[in-house]
């Protein structure tokens, strides 16, 4: 449901709605903000952002000095309550650890909220992206190699449903962009159990991702492990770093099907 159609259903708290996106108004390229910053990306007039701003302050979510604002580490308590009531990031990052050590590269997990993933669950070798990518960092699924798997989990009338809520739009000059063609992929990404994205999210960037299954056979998360087209080819990324990715997701779908 969109928030427009939840609006006009009677049970919809908008304050709590515009609480919400004062704080995702802040992200890791937007650590401290003024209140104007804060009224422009949260979309709301000054003087609404400044009674969430300081309604947040008072619950010490947010931090502030003569002119600018930044989220406090209470705010973690909100994602850290989701995360501790979800056994598969502690499922997961033994395993991812295991797998960043034998390929030598970055791996991932997240799951599909949405029309992004979130990152879940992570062991980073290197940077190799110009954004630091942490838990709880977001990424438009059509462009990434975790979101793909994670669509073409869907049936596919919910994947199109998820493509038509998206911003479509080359995010490079390699970007899969166009429904009809996100909807091709999505089928061989279906019927080969992976994905291999390249330089579609940001030049450069390669990964490869394989889906995670809970213990009815959906598909529940993804997996991936990320390199740079400077440093691996893309036969390498699926010869060498797949066999090796799909070994993992195998021994970690073994310990969800037992939750």
């Amino acid at each position: 449901m969109s928030e427009s159609a939840a609006a006009s259903n009677g049970d919809f708290v908008q304050s709590l709605a515009r609480g919400l996106a004062v704080i995702r108004a802040f992200d890791a390229e937007h650590a401290e903000l003024t209140l104007s910053d804060v009224a422009r990306r949260a979309d709301m007039t000054r003087a609404a952002a400044r009674r969430f701003l300081l309604t947040l302050q008072t619950l010490g979510y947010v931090a502030s000095d003569d002119r600018s604002f930044r989220l406090t580490p209470r705010v973690l308590e909100l994602g850290f309550s989701y995360l501790s009531s979800l056994s598969l990031p502690e499922i997961v990052q033994p395993h991812l650890e295991s797998l960043s050590r034998e390929v030598g590269e970055s791996v991932s997990a997240a799951v599909l909220d949405g029309t992004d993933i979130v990152y879940v669950a992570r062991v980073p070798t290197r940077r190799i992206m110009s954004v630091r990518i942490t838990i709880g960092t977001r990424f438009p699924a059509y462009a990434t190699s975790m979101g793909r798997v994670l669509l073409a989990g869907l049936r596919p009338s919910d994947a199109d449903a998820v493509l038509t809520a998206s911003d479509l739009r080359p995010l490079t000059e390699r970007t899969l962009a166009g429904p009809a063609v996100l909807r091709e992929e999505l089928a061989a990404v279906r019927a080969q159990g992976w994905a291999l994205v390249d330089g579609e999210l940001e030049p450069g960037l390669r990964s490869v991702a394989v889906p995670l299954h809970g213990r009815d056979g959906r598909v529940v998360a993804a997996v991936n492990v990320s390199t740079s087209a400077t440093r691996d080819s893309v036969e390498h990324v699926r010869d060498a770093y797949l066999p090796a990715l799909r070994a993992a997701a195998a021994a970690i779908d073994a310990e969800l099907h037992l939750v």
